[in-house]
């Protein structure tokens, strides 16, 4: 399986899971299950920011745990920004892509 351990370290996952592929797998197949980034898009789109900001925090924190390294570091700048009150719409354009990169890594794994 070749992976682009950018967007999928599945070597790190299996470090932090204990070594259980199926166990990784069913992780990931919850991950690309859920509807991550509409109901970011609506929050952001009408100004919803406590909720944007909940989202992000929620969306890194499992990228990270999933070891999805670079949508991870993305949803780390779009927080950072939203929270500050930055301009935002580049890094939740790199983000929405990343997140469909990330998605189709998945699929080789799961």
């Amino acid at each position: 399986m070749e992976v682009n351990q950018e967007l999928v370290n599945v070597q790190d996952a299996l470090k932090r899971i204990g070594g259980s592929m199926d166990l990784y797998k069913r992780l990931l197949g919850s991950f690309t299950g859920g509807d991550h980034i509409s109901p970011l898009e609506e929050a952001l789109s009408t100004g919803a920011m406590e909720k944007a900001s909940h989202l992000i925090h929620t969306l890194k924190g499992t990228a990270a745990n999933l070891s999805l390294t670079k949508l991870s570091t993305v949803a780390t700048e779009l927080e950072h920004k939203v929270k500050s009150g930055e301009e935002h719409s580049d890094t939740f354009a790199e983000l929405k892509n990343i997140y469909l990169l990330t998605s189709q890594e998945i699929s080789k794994v799961y």
